[in-house]
């Protein structure tokens, strides 16, 4: 559909449904999960294994064809964990599995297909060792990883820092700069003297941002019928 042609009304039961898969499907299997979440098609997140914390505040979007999945998974009793901060974002498509350790600060923003690995999951020379070597993984505050890219075991990202699509981080990047390449080499240093404006700047006044949202729901749908929406639905036609 080129456009959303759903009344108002079933927009917002559209919401009333997310939010109710998560509360009854979801939030069961996280050990927390923060207020203020916002997800997208929440029926499309696999979560395998435990813990897995979530900061308030942050807004999950997945897709049918490209599902989050969180797993933990390790040999070694009270190992592995997937902790993600306040005021994240998680696109769709990525995955981050953990046998030891992942820690994602508060304001990062993973992009369309990431993938965050703190383990190598086979041996290298025995290919039976299921997880292999593990070392934990931590992106620091503000963080940005760009479409694609893979964060590989035992790496830090430094605060602020910006990894390119599809790059692969293999070794620790400093704060406040720019890596891309396979494997992930620093091109750029931030300016220090330009402010970063960071995700949690949204949410400082969460009602205002609420209503700024739902009236732009309206503007956006104004005029849409339940009888045009199922006609683009069932007997769709150029310009739906």
């Amino acid at each position: 559909m080129i456009h959303d042609r759903r009344p108002y009304y079933l927009k917002r039961l559209y919401y009333k449904l997310q939010d109710k898969y998560v509360e009854h499907f979801l939030r069961p299997q996280f050990a927390s999960l923060g207020e203020g979440y916002h997800f997208i098609r929440p029926w499309n997140v696999e979560i395998f294994g435990s813990p897995v914390e979530v900061g308030k505040f942050t807004h999950i979007v997945s897709a049918a064809d490209k599902k989050i999945k969180f797993v933990i998974w390790s040999e070694q009793e009270g190992c592995g964990k997937i902790s993600i901060g306040d005021y994240c974002l998680v696109s769709p498509g990525v995955r981050i599995t953990s046998a030891t350790g992942v820690t994602i600060g508060n304001n990062c923003m993973i992009a369309n297909g990431a993938y965050i690995s703190d383990a190598d999951w086979h041996g290298i020379y025995d290919r039976l060792k299921t997880v292999g070597d593990t070392a934990a993984v931590e992106l620091k505050e503000n963080v940005w990883i760009g479409d694609s890219a893979i964060v590989c075991k035992g790496v830090t990202v430094g605060e602020n820092s910006i990894i390119g699509a599809g790059s692969v981080v293999a070794k620790d990047i400093p704060a406040n700069c720019i890596a891309v390449g396979n494997p992930a080499k620093v091109v750029k240093e931030l300016d220090p003297a330009i402010e970063l404006n960071k995700r949690e700047k949204l949410f400082e006044n969460p009602r205002q941002l609420a209503k700024f949202m739902d009236d732009f729901d309206r503007s956006f749908l104004k005029g849409n019928s339940t009888l045009g929406w199922l006609r683009s639905m069932l007997f769709p036609r150029a310009g739906d």
